[in-house]
């Protein structure tokens, strides 16, 4: 046991301000459990939308935000020999992460390699799972094709880019600022476009010799969905990956006809538990890839445990570019 510590709560399912710091106690550790401090947090945002009460996963108050962390072991349960007091962990949770302490399975932690700080770990897992699930399992992505990534400039997205740039694609990012635009270069996409831009399908074509791109990954929806359907070449896949505009799109099944694209959703966290032999598969391939520092997030903005409430405004300002994180203990 380790007495108490502070946690950001979740008063009520109105956003960031019914986020509040308060101390709370440590629980006994359960069989199987190990107990780790957190050193940093990954802020996504379902994080915002489960303050909110609009996520697929909505617990009720009061509650712990947070989905991702990465520290170090304090204690662990009697049977437990695969984990070590004093291992530097990273791992997802279904909330519980912006706290200085949080008890979870033995079996749901990874080793943090050398290659990732622990804000790199703190924020590097969700993301990285979710591209390589949706352009390895999913689209099935291969060297030589063309990928539209939609809020490129986003976590999900960049993790995207960068992937996608090391399996040998071309990639097209589509990201709303300047500054964005130009940290999506960065991260290797060969072009960047602006969503606002009335031809946007059009530079799409003729970047891709007017085929159009073979792989569309969209975590925005909206509007600018259906402006990429027009984007898509003949036979292409269609990744949805999530709604960050909050607006979720009536896909044309016609156009879908016509074109013969594949809508294709996918849910990266769930697929793994589903397919435990997939979600074996995929844990292994992240542990390679997070030695190796590919994927390694960029962060634009680092925040206190005291400067949640804020932070969770930042996101839901869309002034994030990559990822942002709490540095907690």
């Amino acid at each position: 046991m380790t007495g108490q510590y502070r946690a950001a709560i979740c008063t009520a399912l109105t956003g960031p301000d019914a986020v509040e710091i308060q101390t709370v106690a440590a629980k006994p550790l359960n069989a199987g459990e190990v107990r780790v401090a957190i050193r940093a947090a990954g802020l996504n945002f379902p994080d915002l939308l489960m303050t909110q009460g609009k996520y697929q996963f909505r617990p009720d108050p009061p509650f712990t935000p947070g989905t991702e962390f990465a520290g170090e072991v304090i204690e662990v349960a009697p049977e437990v020999t695969s984990v070590s007091v004093g291992d530097r962990v990273m791992s997802g949770h279904k909330g519980g992460c912006f706290a200085e302490q949080i008890a979870v399975s033995a079996n749901a932690v990874s080793p943090l390699p050398d290659a990732l700080s622990f804000e790199e770990g703190a924020c590097w897992y969700s993301a990285a799972i979710t591209a390589w699930h949706a352009l390895h399992d999913r689209a099935a992505l291969q060297a030589g094709e063309s990928l539209l990534v939609l809020g490129a400039s986003g976590g999900v997205g960049m993790a995207a880019v960068k992937l996608a740039k090391h399996m040998g694609a071309m990639v097209v990012a589509v990201a709303s600022t300047e500054e964005k635009r130009t940290a999506v270069l960065g991260a290797g996409a060969g072009h960047a476009l602006d969503p606002a831009d009335p031809d946007l399908a059009k530079r799409v074509k003729a970047l891709t010799g007017g085929k159009g791109c073979n792989v569309v990954y969209d975590p925005v929806g909206g509007d600018l969905a259906i402006t990429a359907t027009r984007a898509i070449a003949v036979g292409g896949r269609y990744l949805i990956v999530g709604f960050a505009s909050g607006d979720i799109p009536a896909f044309p099944a016609n156009h879908a006809m016509i074109k013969e694209y594949s809508l294709i959703g996918l849910r990266a966290g769930e697929s793994g538990r589903r397919d435990p032999e997939l979600g074996k598969r995929n844990k292994a391939k992240m542990a390679e890839f997070a030695a190796a520092g590919i994927m390694k997030p960029h962060i634009s903005h680092r925040f206190a445990l005291d400067e949640i409430t804020d932070a969770l405004k930042i996101l839901e300002q869309r002034k994030v570019i990559g990822r942002a994180i709490a540095t907690l203990t």
